[in-house]
């Protein structure tokens, strides 16, 4: 599986080498139904968006297991400054 970062900064998984299952899911008829008017492959929309779900969820969970350390590296710099910090030219 790669990942290749398009012109808007999100990030999109090529899929051509990824094993898949079959599974079965129950959606809504409408949705259904107008998926296949509008041609979207329901397969490749769901595995998308389930994608970026798990994503985002993975991202919350870093964030709340690692927040006293980086609430503690953001006082340590708030009370000390960035580390090497005379050394900047900018």
């Amino acid at each position: 599986m790669a990942i290749v970062k398009d012109t808007s900064t999100k990030y999109i998984v090529d899929q051509t080498n990824i094993t898949k299952k079959a599974t079965n899911l129950t959606l809504s008829i409408d949705v259904i139904e107008d998926a296949k008017l509008l041609g979207i492959n329901i397969s490749k929309a769901c595995d998308e968006f389930l994608r970026g779900l798990i994503r985002e969820e993975k991202t919350r969970k870093w964030q709340q297991e690692h927040a006293d350390y980086v609430a503690r590296s953001n006082q340590i710099v708030e009370e000390r400054g960035l580390p090497l910090d005379e050394w900047r030219s900018f």
